[in-house]
């Protein structure tokens, strides 16, 4: 019943932040425009792949593009839903607009997580990766079966739970420090490290990358489980993982709402 309310909730905030954007329609396409110019760039990738017919750990550029695509799609995904929540939250801290949210009827985490869902922004990386996906998929000779596709699919799901642990954490730093755009620009760092199969590093750091600060899960292990290339103990973790950081967030917001200083004392 909670989780069949906080959907519909969810739901609602989509439909007010889509009513919200379209009222400003050359804003709305001007973003999508500006965002699909980085693509191009981030495309840029892509091409050099293939030019050098790159090979990584006996990936070939076709398998290669499944990472890239993902890495684009799960980009797409964070902005919709995360990247100017997380923003918005840090303001809130500092100008004490959080006092007139905490008195809203609904879990204050959940709502300023997910309040403001941004539509136009995210729609080149959505398609985009999902094309890129798609034709590395179908070169790399992946079976379409229901259960590749259900697999793809909940690692996604997955990749999104540890994206929202992990990049909400600058965010949450605001309640204790004034200024947090360094911690900001690391995870933005860390996350563009992403966008290629995590083997290019060595071993130290893929471990650390997996099981430590588990960023490589987001973009490597749904295309990996699809290609058969993931370990009894990487699915395991990948199950784990998501859970472990969300009580690990739940616990580091419960601790930053104890060193809130409301703006009114």
């Amino acid at each position: 019943m909670e989780l069949r309310r906080h959907l519909y909730i969810l739901a609602l905030f989509a439909k007010n932040s889509v009513i919200s954007q379209m009222e400003y329609r050359a804003n709305f396409i001007t973003g999508i425009f500006v965002e699909a110019a980085f693509l191009m760039a981030k495309l840029l990738y892509v091409v050099i792949v293939f030019k050098t017919n790159l090979h990584i750990d006996g990936l070939t550029p076709d398998a290669i593009l499944m990472f890239m695509g993902t890495h684009i799609l799960l980009t797409g995904i964070y902005m919709g839903l995360f990247y100017n929540n997380f923003q918005r939250l840090t303001e809130y801290v500092r100008s004490g607009m959080l006092d007139l949210m905490i008195v809203k009827p609904i879990s204050l985490q959940f709502l300023v997580s997910v309040r403001y869902i941004e539509v136009g922004m995210p729609i080149p990386n959505i398609i985009a990766g999902s094309v890129m996906v798609a034709i590395g998929w179908s070169a790399s000779e992946i079976p379409f079966t229901f259960l590749n596709v259900a697999l793809f699919i909940a690692f996604m799901f997955i990749a999104t739970i540890i994206t929202y642990c992990i990049m909400i954490i600058p965010a949450l730093l605001s309640f204790w420090f004034v200024n947090t755009s360094a911690a900001s620009e690391i995870s933005y760092s860390v996350w563009d490290a992403n966008n290629m199969p995590y083997m290019i590093y060595n071993k130290w750091i893929q471990r650390i990358g997996t099981f430590f600060i588990p960023v490589f899960i987001i973009t490597n292990f749904a295309p990996l489980v699809v290609l058969h290339k993931l370990t009894r103990v990487e699915i395991v973790w990948a199950i784990v993982a998501p859970i472990v950081l969300f009580v690990l967030i739940r616990v580091l917001w419960k601790q930053a709402m104890k060193a809130y200083s409301s703006s009114n004392l």
